[in-house]
């Protein structure tokens, strides 16, 4: 299937578009018109090199929202013209006891990401969703329920479920304390689930400067790890804090403000952090924990909770050709949104 998107050519050159072959479907393959593809901030970091060399020309892109348009032959739960999705993986083993619990982002073989990896078939680059068309195993496809903005619900599909799966995993639900580090992608999500769990949310931020943000999306207010007197005062007073800061850092600041068996879970930096004090986690029986993404059924239970509880990520609609302008603008700090490309806007001629 011939295709068009926007790649990377090299870790310091400008995305520019791209023009390649989808395979041909296999059995158990659907072929997706690619509608909406969210921006999140790991592609900016992979594009870039910053986790590594990669295979160039890579298609970024793992919030992918779009229609049915075939399937193969062994195809049971999808048929042309249905709403589907694509997140951040695309195949695992399905045989080894993560793939059988549902976890198949910590398959024991290794997931297969939607970008930038061997396909475990044909060895072939796996390409993004920057891009008109995607081909992917049945297994990998959601269902995209109809109560959801098709435009706004591609961050479900990595900001989304990535906080969700540690709300769900510590057990977050009415009465939990919850703090949120960063009020970026990823936070505001992550305040957004919390809230519609029943939890009490607090937003954890150098500043207060976004704090009518913070309230409108549910938190009780923002909590300024710059004031050492109310840090001092927040101490042992949440039952879990979400990390999602995507860039190294220091989190002994935090550490005092989690209760006795308290949880700080790391979901934003991918990589080196900064060393920390063991103190505060000695005299408290507090941790630190780190968390990927979710597997493809608690992916699809974090669309189904959004769609109940209408609950979008705050999205700004961009064109393909103004990927540049938002990668430079993600690279200059955390904004409060994600960015969402409406692929129509790019015809397979481009």
């Amino acid at each position: 299937m011939k295709t068009v998107g926007y790649a990377a050519y090299s870790s310091d050159a400008k995305m520019a578009p791209y023009h390649f072959e989808r395979r041909a479907l296999r059995a158990n393959d659907v072929a997706i018109e690619i509608l909406y593809s969210g921006v999140c901030h790991s592609d900016l970091h992979t594009v870039n090199g910053d986790w590594g060399p990669q295979p160039y020309p890579l298609v970024p892109g793992h919030e992918i929202i779009g229609r049915v348009i075939e399937v193969g032959p062994e195809v049971t739960r999808y048929k042309a013209g249905d709403r589907v999705g694509v997140g951040c993986m695309v195949d695992s083993c399905q045989e080894c006891d993560q793939c059988h619990d549902h976890e198949e982002q910590y398959c024991r073989e290794g997931m297969t990401p939607t970008y930038g990896a061997p396909d475990r078939v044909d060895g072939e680059t796996t390409q993004g969703g920057y891009s008109k068309h995607i081909v992917v195993r049945e297994e990998f496809v959601l269902n995209i329920p109809e109560a959801l903005d098709m435009s706004r619900a591609a961050p479900i599909l990595c900001a989304g479920i990535t906080t969700f799966s540690p709300l769900r995993t510590w057990k977050v639900g009415k009465g939990s304390r919850v703090g949120v580090i960063g009020l970026g992608g990823l936070g505001h999500m992550a305040v957004k689930l919390a809230v519609a769990m029943g939890a009490e949310v607090t937003v954890l931020s150098r500043s207060k400067k976004k704090e009518d943000e913070a309230k409108s999306l549910g938190a009780t207010g923002i909590l300024a790890s710059t004031d050492t007197e109310a840090m001092k005062a927040a101490k042992a007073s949440f039952d879990l804090i979400l990390d999602t800061v995507p860039v190294q850092h220091d989190v002994t600041v935090y550490s005092p403000l989690l209760d006795v068996d308290g949880t700080l879970v790391i979901v934003g930096q991918v990589g080196p952090m900064d060393g920390f004090m063991s103190v505060p986690l000695l005299m408290g029986r507090r941790r630190v924990a780190g968390s990927l993404i979710g597997g493809i059924k608690e992916t699809q239970e974090v669309l189904d909770f959004c769609a109940e509880h209408n609950i979008h990520p705050v999205c700004e609609i961009i064109r393909p050709d103004e990927i540049n302008q938002a990668f430079d603008v993600m690279a200059k700090g955390d904004i409060a949104h994600r960015y969402v490309m409406d692929m129509s806007e790019m015809a397979l001629e481009d």
